[in-house]
C-alpha cells in the first residue's frame, strides 16, 4: 500500500529516542520531510541526520510557550507547508498521589498536558484540509498504571481534549487521533520495569497478561503511528487506538 506520505510535511516532537524517533523513521522511509524535536540540541541534530537530507532537528522544550510557533515556523520556512503534527510528551516521573510533590504535579502539567495543547493549537493554525494532528498518549487513558499517578492523571485528560478538537477541527478537513502504546520496549518502559527491584521478573509477569505474550517493538509503534498519519487513513479521527497486544480487553 501506498500511504501518500512522499513529500508530505510533520512535526514530531520528542523524536531523538524511543517511540517519536522510530515515528520519525518510518514517516521518513516514506518520502516525509520532517522537522523533529528533542531538548539537546545535538541529540536532535544527530538524529534529524540519521533521518536523510529532508529532516530538520531542532532543540525544543514543550514546557515552553514559546516552542509551537517556532516549530510551524520552521516548517513552513524550511519546507514550504504543513501536513501534520505527531506531538509525543515523554513520561513524566513515576510516583504514587501520596509521593509526587506541588512541583512535579506543575512541571508535567506545563510539558505533558499545555505543552501538547499549544502544539497542537499552533498546527491547527496553520494546517489545511487533509491535515492531522496524532497525540502519543498511553494506555493509562484507559486502565491507570500502578506507579504512574501524574500520567494517569494527565493523558485521560488529554484524550479528552484531542477527542474535542476533532470535533473542532472535522469541518475544516483536519483529523485529530490519539495512539496509546502501552508495554513497547523502550529505555522508558525498560526503566520503569527496573522500579520493581527486578526487571526480569516484572517484564515476564506483563508480558503474561498481554495476549500476544511480548513486549510490542517501537518499529511496530511507529508503523502504525505512520498509517494513521498518512492520507491512507483519511477516514479516521477522534479515534484512541491502543497500541498495545490486545492487553486492553475492553471495546
Amino acid at each position: 500500500m501506498d500511504l501518500g506520505l512522499k513529500d508530505r510535511v510533520y512535526i514530531v516532537t520528542g523524536a531523538t529516542r524511543g517511540l517519536g524517533l522510530a515515528s520519525a523513521r518510518e514517516l521518513a522511509a516514506e518520502g516525509a520531510k520532517l522537522v523533529i524535536t528533542g531538548r539537546d540540541e545535538e541529540r536532535a541534530a544527530a538524529a534529524a541526520a540519521s533521518l536523510g537530507p529532508d529532516a530538520v532537528g531542532i532543540a525544543a522544550d514543550n514546557s515552553d510557550p514559546g516552542a509551537a510557533a517556532r516549530l510551524v515556523a520552521t516548517a513552513v520556512e524550511r519546507f514550504g507547508r504543513l501536513d501534520g503534527i505527531l506531538i509525543s510528551v515523554g513520561g513524566p516521573p513515576p510516583g504514587t498521589a501520596a509521593d509526587n510533590t506541588d512541583e512535579q504535579w506543575t512541571a508535567a502539567f506545563e510539558s505533558v498536558f499545555l505543552g501538547a495543547v499549544r502544539l497542537a493549537r499552533a498546527a491547527a493554525a496553520e494546517l489545511g484540509e487533509g491535515g492531522v494532528i496524532g497525540f502519543v498518549l498511553s494506555g493509562s487513558v484507559h486502565e491507570p498504571i500502578p506507579g504512574l499517578t501524574i500520567s494517569n492523571g494527565l493523558r485521560p485528560g488529554l484524550a479528552g481534549f484531542a477527542k474535542s478538537l476533532s470535533v473542532d477541527l472535522g469541518p475544516r478537513g483536519i483529523r485529530v487521533i490519539g495512539l496509546l502504546p502501552s508495554r513497547i520496549d523502550t529505555d522508558r518502559v525498560r526503566e520503569l520495569d527496573a522500579l520493581s527491584g527486578d526487571a526480569a521478573a516484572a517484564r515476564a509477569a506483563n508480558e503474561s497478561r498481554i495476549p500476544l505474550r511480548r513486549y510490542g517493538t517501537a518499529e511496530e509503534f511507529g508503523r502504525t503511528a505512520a498509517f494513521f498519519l498518512s492520507p491512507a487513513a483519511s477516514y479516521l479521527t477522534g479515534v484512541m487506538l491502543p497500541v498495545d497486544g490486545g492487553a486492553r480487553h475492553g471495546f
